[in-house]
């Protein structure tokens, strides 16, 4: 069993408010040095079987249609080992 992971993130031109909110809030929290925050999603697909091309063709196909709003996020996907729990 794998598991694949897909962030989503706001294209650098678009604009972050919640990343802005959060970013206004830290130095009233105590927590100094941060320039700049932007705000994401994280999908965590487990997949049962081999992730071979055709399995990440298809998880591509599905962040692009479904997961990301491509005219305004970029994704990544990449492919984490997900050790067996023990027996």
């Amino acid at each position: 069993m794998a598991r694949v992971v897909v962030d989503v993130m706001l294209k650098p031109e678009i604009l972050d408010p919640q990343g802005q909110a959060v970013q206004r809030a830290l130095p009233r929290l105590g927590f100094e040095g941060i320039s700049d925050v932007r705000q994401g999603k994280r999908f965590e697909l487990e997949v049962d079987g081999p992730v071979d091309e055709a399995a990440l063709a298809r998880i591509h196909e599905l962040a692009e249609s479904f997961l990301a709003n491509t005219v305004i996020e970029d994704f990544t996907v990449k492919v984490e080992e997900v050790a067996e729990a023990a027996k």
